[in-house]
């Protein structure tokens, strides 16, 4: 438990910033439109395979014997997958929305 507080206190700064960039994330996002929502969602969802290559560097930096190191880049690469997958998805479904279907006769 020490050694959580000596960690916060450290590194206080990298706290603010990631609660403000968390306040302002669900300030921007709320304010998109409906009718946007779908493609920029489906857009950083894309982008988000640069989660999988920073996990894939971190686990490959990490030393064999750093468990915690190694568990989170492992995470972080399986989330990571998910996430761009389901961008992909999300794309498809939305562009299927805009073919037009033949008539029927």
């Amino acid at each position: 438990m020490e050694e959580i507080l000596k960690y916060i206190g450290d590194n206080m700064e990298m706290i603010y910033f990631l609660v403000l960039a968390i306040l302002l994330g669900v300030e921007v996002i709320s304010n998109v439109p409906a009718i946007l929502h779908t493609p920029l969602m489906s857009g950083a969802n894309a982008i988000h395979g640069v989660v999988v290559v920073g996990a894939i560097i971190v686990m490959l930096q990490a030393s064999p014997d750093n468990y915690l190191a190694l568990t989170v880049g492992f995470l972080a690469v399986i989330v990571g997958t998910l996430n761009v997958i389901g961008g992909f998805v999300v794309t498809d479904r939305m562009l299927e929305m805009f073919k037009k279907k033949p008539k029927k006769s």
